[in-house]
């Protein structure tokens, strides 16, 4: 466990809780965290010491510019290897980088979702 690994998954888990209408818990194993808005996932937090990443959703050119771009940031785990990352403690991985990874993923699946019949 790292001080830095643990500020990742604070600053990730405090940008998903500040989004309107997340959920979180642990629907498929005690050791992920996993924020939703409608019931679709758009955060996972692991919750093992030994690997202290977050997983977001991402569109896949930025997922590849990013993977490209930071050593730790790779293939998202849990999620389709296309159209995720997952960023782990590292150089350059600021506050700023993972709120704004964990927003575009929030906003990714926010736009998805079906619109109200009006």
């Amino acid at each position: 466990m790292s001080a830095a690994g643990d500020r990742l998954q604070d600053t990730a888990r405090q940008a998903a809780l500040a989004l309107p209408d997340v959920s979180h818990g642990y629907p498929f194993t005690p050791g992920l965290d996993v924020y939703k808005v409608a019931g679709k996932v758009f955060l996972i937090v692991t919750d093992d010491p030994g690997e202290q990443i977050i997983t977001v959703k991402c569109e896949p050119e930025h997922a590849r510019a990013h993977e490209r771009g930071y050593a730790s940031i790779t293939p998202g785990r849990y999620l389709d290897k296309r159209h995720g990352i997952s960023l782990g403690p590292g150089p350059g991985i600021t506050e700023r980088l993972v709120t704004d990874a964990v927003e575009d993923s929030y906003d990714l699946v926010a736009e998805r979702l079906p619109r109200p019949v009006p």
